[in-house]
């Protein structure tokens, strides 16, 4: 895997394509801060390929939700998204096309309450293009 500018642990694969990272999450998870990883600066992010792909319902009895954003703003991205049906739930705020224009780390917090919770499984998806103009 290439990477963004010298000293950076940004993802770019050196190539005009769309890029993404990608996390998985558990009800395990329930409280902990996920890094799902870097984008590098001057990266466009794609609202409409990002989000959460729930594949097993989270089952916690009250609330079930995932907020996503850089680490400077934990739900700037996504906030509450619904963990609670196996869907694909997309981001719900601040991105359109979102211009970063520093190396920023996308995070994940898993936030359950209610009854204990025994499932849930999912993909955290952050879809990106990079600077890389030719």
């Amino acid at each position: 895997m290439a990477t963004g500018t010298a000293g950076s642990a940004a993802r770019d694969l050196g190539l005009q394509a769309v890029h993404y990272l990608r996390k998985s999450i558990t009800y395990l998870d329930d409280g902990l801060v996920k890094t799902v990883g870097i984008i590098p600066a001057g990266s466009l992010i794609i609202k409409a390929m990002s989000g959460v792909h729930v594949t097993t319902a989270f089952n916690a009895g009250t609330n079930n939700y995932l907020d996503i954003g850089p680490t400077t703003n934990d739900d700037l991205y996504g906030t509450d998204l619904s963990l609670a049906t196996a869907t694909f739930v997309p981001l719900d705020e601040a991105v359109g096309t979102y211009l970063v224009t520093v190396d920023t780390t996308i995070i994940a917090t898993v936030d359950l309450t209610g009854t204990t919770q025994t499932t849930g499984e999912a993909e955290v998806i952050i879809c990106f293009i990079p600077d890389n103009d030719l």
